[in-house]
C-alpha cells in the first residue's frame, strides 16, 4: 500500500519562503515519480511540480522560476522549496506519486495547507 505523508505547510507573508516535504512509503518499483499538486476550492487540481528518479523535472507555469523540486531516491522523499510566495499560492499542496507497474496509477497524499497573507 503506498502511503505519502506531507509535512511543512503553514502560514507565510508574501515574499517569504516554505519548503515542504514528502515521505513515501510502500513503492515496490522503480518505475515512478513524485510531486506536488495544488487544490484551490472552486478550482481544479494544479500541477505545481513533478520529479522523476532520474531527476528529471516538471513545473507548472505559474511556479516556474520561484519554486524549485528536488527528492532523496534512497529516502523516497520529495521536497518543494517555495520562494517568492504570493497570495495566489495558497492552497492545499497534495504530494503525488505516479507508478509505472503494469499500468499507471496516481496516488495522493491528505494535502498540507500553505496560506500566503500579510
Amino acid at each position: 500500500q503506498v502511503q505519502l505523508v506531507e509535512s511543512g505547510g503553514g502560514l507565510v507573508q508574501p515574499g517569504g519562503s516554505l519548503r515542504l516535504s514528502c515521505a513515501a512509503s510502500g513503492i515496490s518499483t522503480s518505475a515512478y515519480e513524485l510531486g506536488w499538486y495544488r487544490q484551490v476550492p472552486g478550482k481544479q487540481r494544479e500541477l505545481v511540480a513533478t520529479i522523476t528518479r532520474g531527476g528529471s523535472t516538471d513545473y507548472g507555469d505559474s511556479v516556474k522560476g520561484r519554486f524549485t523540486i528536488s527528492s532523496d531516491n534512497a529516502k523516497d522523499t520529495v521536497y518543494l522549496q517555495m520562494n517568492s510566495l504570493r497570495a495566489e499560492d495558497t492552497g492545499i499542496y497534495c504530494c503525488y506519486a505516479g507508478i509505472y507497474a503494469v499500468e499507471y496509477k496516481p496516488y495522493w497524499g491528505r494535502g498540507t495547507q500553505v496560506t500566503v497573507s500579510s
